[in-house]
This record gives C-alpha cells, structure tokens and sequence, in this order.
C-alpha cells in the first residue's frame, strides 16, 4: 500500500469518523434518514470537507456543534471505510 500524507490521511478519517458517530435528529426537525455528527475535529479539515459538499456545517459554522453529513459524504465514507478495511456498525 502507498503511503498517504498526513493532511490526506486527517481528511479521510474525519469524514469516517463523521460518519461512524453519527446520529439523526428524528424527534426535532428531520425525517431521521438525515444524519448529523459532533464537530469536534479539526476547523480546517471540516471547512475542507465542506468545501467538498461531504458535510455541511451551517449559515453559522462557528457556532453550531453538528453537522449535516450529505449523501455525497456517505458515500465517500463508505469507500474509504472499504478501503481502509474498517467495518460500519
């Protein structure tokens, strides 16, 4: 397997994180297939992440403490998941 730098290697595990803690907001304001995950990572990876439309933070990144994590985060979750040998609950 080729090594993967840091910066790519923080990028890719945050957003399986994100997903691997994930949970919904049924009982507020969602139809619970929607996900959402605590945004105690990294401010850049997660604007990075953003940037990529894999999550959403908000009008207001600094003060939320969720994210949305859209289908295109899932998805690419689920691949690096596969790729990286790491099973989903």
């Amino acid at each position: 397997m080729d090594k993967t730098s840091a910066k790519i290697a923080m990028e890719e595990s945050t957003i399986m994180l994100l997903y691997l803690s994930r949970f919904t907001e049924e009982d507020r304001f969602s139809d619970g297939n929607d996900l959402y995950a605590w945004k105690g990572y990294n401010f850049d990876v997660l604007n990075k992440l953003d940037d990529k439309d894999y999550i959403r933070q908000g009008s207001h990144p600094s003060r939320t403490k969720s994210v949305y994590i859209t289908e295109e985060g899932i998805k690419r979750a689920k691949e690096l998941m596969e790729k990286y040998g790491v099973e989903d609950w």
